[in-house]
């Protein structure tokens, strides 16, 4: 059984993580690969790819290249979801969120 998207706490620290990605925090300027990312969210690489498909699919993620891939988060795309979308709304509620881990002031 799977989780629901709006309680799936692996997907929101995958897809904030993207969110807030800063280009100090990947080595290539197309984006962070999905083994650069699960070592910043400590997630199983398969786990991480796993979000990282249910991100794209929404398309809040772009992803280039093949081998390997390069992800970033596609602000637009995001801002142009409805408000009523699942996507949004889990990676808009930010209760439980520790900023710190995103930003240094």
């Amino acid at each position: 059984m799977s989780i629901p998207i709006e309680e799936d706490s692996n997907l929101k620290m995958v897809g904030l993580e993207l969110m807030f990605l800063t280009p100090d925090k990947y080595s290539n300027e197309d984006g962070i690969t999905a083994v650069e990312l699960a070592k910043l969210v400590e997630l199983p690489l398969d786990i991480v790819k796993k979000k990282l498909q249910i991100l794209k699919d929404k398309d809040v993620v772009r992803v280039k290249g093949i081998n390997p891939k390069y992800w970033l988060f596609d602000e637009y795309n995001f801002q142009r979801l409805d408000d009523n979308d699942e996507i949004f709304h889990l990676l808009c509620n930010f209760d439980d969120v520790d900023f710190d881990k995103y930003f240094t002031y």
